[in-house]
């Protein structure tokens, strides 16, 4: 059973079905009601539970749905997030405080929730979702870039303390992924050129890109990396 959190759309909705084609059962967590009839598929094996990171009794809530009904959870991916551009000189606390909620907050919450239900028995994947922006500086990402620094430190602390136990915890760091969230910046042909300029391959990822590194971190091909951060940037972060 793996369970994808921030499942609705885009990166998220792409991992539930990549999961679910390689053969795993998908809890796919999402924020809403229509979110959850639209993305549930039992005959794909895809199963949606509301989940909200921000609502830590809800996170809660959920494992203990998602196990109740399937027995355990072997696989996390710690997947909901948000992105903005802000220069720095215009964030205001209250674009502090919503980013770090989501982003490293909830991550950290998601992950102990499921922790306490791998740990006892001795096995599990944990995978958190951060980003190229936590390994380089990027204009007008000082706080997306803070909180995916923050994951990436969650993801070593995690992989010490629960390595031991029988548990994996890795980070995955993507570039710019084409999707519908993406979508109307990389359309723009001054944008996308920016952005490609910086990737030595040449192109912008898409959402089976990110999807093969989780694929591979959540099977045995997997088994010995712990505390890494998997950069998925076509070699952004290599200059």
């Amino acid at each position: 059973m793996v369970l994808v959190t921030g499942a609705s759309r885009g990166i998220g909705r792409g991992l539930a079905g990549a999961l679910a084609a390689a053969g795993a059962t998908v809890a796919a967590g999402v924020r809403s009601e229509s979110d959850r009839a639209e993305i549930s598929n039992p005959a794909a094996d895809i199963h949606g539970y509301l989940l909200d990171v921000t609502d830590l009794p809800g996170i809660t809530a959920a494992v203990d749905s998602v196990v109740g009904d399937h027995g355990s959870i072997d696989v996390l991916v710690a997947n909901a997030g948000l992105g903005d551009n802000q220069a720095a000189l215009d964030v205001t606390e209250a674009d502090w405080d919503r980013m770090m909620d989501v982003n490293l907050k909830g991550a950290f919450f998601t992950c102990q929730a499921v922790g306490r239900v791998m740990v006892p028995r001795g096995a599990g994947r944990v995978i958190l979702m951060s980003s190229q922006a936590s390994l380089v500086g990027i204009r007008d990402h000082a706080v997306y870039s803070a909180s995916k620094g923050g994951v990436n430190q969650l993801v070593r602390v995690l992989a010490l303390e629960w390595g031991p136990l029988g548990l994996t915890v890795n980070g995955i760091a993507p570039t710019f992924i084409y999707t519908p969230g993406t979508a109307d910046r990389l359309d723009d042909p001054d944008y996308s050129r920016a952005v490609v300029e910086r990737i030595p391959v040449g192109h912008v990822g898409n959402i089976a890109d990110v999807a093969g590194a989780v694929v591979y971190l959540a099977s045995d091909a997997g088994r010995l990396v712990n505390g890494s951060i998997l950069t998925v940037d076509g070699g952004w972060t290599a200059q």
